[in-house]
């Protein structure tokens, strides 16, 4: 007796379906955890893009290793919706880089606030899954210059995103200069201090969110916003662990860090200055740069 075999097609398509269920399901979870509103504005602009882009596509091939703060649990499974969680998955090859933490991304970029039509520059794009959500979110009047400096993530990154037309992935490092002027600078791996060439990149008004860590050590993301006066004001968001950036290490820099993390009251600062000799407002001091507290007035760059 012959039995009936399943049609490929339709098989496929009860996958997709069951596979996008669980993006919605899990662009939900996501952001609850990161305390965001899912309905409406840029809370219900980011939902949609995490529940739009398949995961799957910007990982290492399967099976797939999740990251615990302990160490890599190996999944039993070739399953993509093992992937729908709030979990960091490694983007293979051995670089011991991975595709970050859902909720921590989403909290950044609702903090970033890219607007339709905005000029966004990434810096540490890997294979592109944040960048496609900031490609959604400036939209197509909106442009994305990516920067990788990984050959073959960044390859991977142009692959993934060539159906944006807005978007440019560069293989070089995004701490050197030329820059493009830009409305919104989000770097995902950590430095010792705001680098120049990212605040000489903000246009007015124009938002830097990056890793402010000693190399190796622990860090906060900081939020940099050029004022039309040309004063920079700073806040410190949420702590972060973070890869370094190649080109953004300076060991006076990480050492003077780590000793005002060690201090404490970090979310306290809220002022970067440019130049001139600090003052007792001063949380950290720098190469031409240092981070006030409240007490301190704005000044020009």
């Amino acid at each position: 007796m012959e039995h009936d075999k399943a049609d490929p097609v339709q098989t496929h398509s009860i996958q997709d379906e069951q596979l996008q269920k669980c993006r919605t399901a899990y662009s939900q979870r996501i952001m609850t955890a990161a305390g965001i509103n899912p309905v409406g504005g840029l809370g219900g602009e980011i939902a949609a893009a995490l529940a739009t882009i398949p995961r799957e596509k910007f990982v290492g091939p399967a099976p797939w290793a999740i990251a615990s703060r302990e160490n890599y649990l190996q999944t039993v499974s070739y399953d993509p919706a093992t992937l729908y969680q709030d979990i960091v998955v490694p983007l293979g090859a051995g670089w011991g880089l991975n595709n970050g933490q859902p909720s921590l991304h989403a909290r950044c970029l609702a903090a970033l606030a890219p607007r339709k039509g905005e000029h966004v520059v990434h810096v540490g794009a890997g294979t592109g899954y944040y960048t496609t959500m900031l490609a959604m979110l400036v939209g197509e009047t909106g442009r994305v210059d990516a920067y990788e400096i990984e050959p073959e993530l960044a390859e991977r990154a142009r692959v993934n995103l060539r159906e944006f037309a807005q978007v440019a992935v560069h293989c070089r490092s995004g701490a050197e200069g030329p820059l493009p002027n830009c409305d919104v600078l989000y770097v995902n791996a950590s430095a010792t201090e705001p680098l120049a060439v990212w605040l000489d990149a903000l246009q007015p008004e124009g938002r830097l969110l990056f890793p402010l860590a000693p190399k190796g050590g622990f860090g906060v993301m900081l939020l940099v916003t050029r004022q039309a006066s040309g004063a920079y004001a700073a806040r410190f968001l949420l702590p972060v662990e973070f890869v370094p950036c190649a080109g953004a290490q300076d060991k006076q820099a990480g050492r003077a860090l780590a000793a005002a993390f060690r201090r404490g009251n970090w979310g306290e600062v809220r002022w970067l200055h440019r130049n001139g000799p600090p003052d007792e407002s001063c949380w950290c001091a720098g190469r031409g740069w240092w981070l006030a507290v409240d007490t301190s007035r704005p000044s020009g760059s």
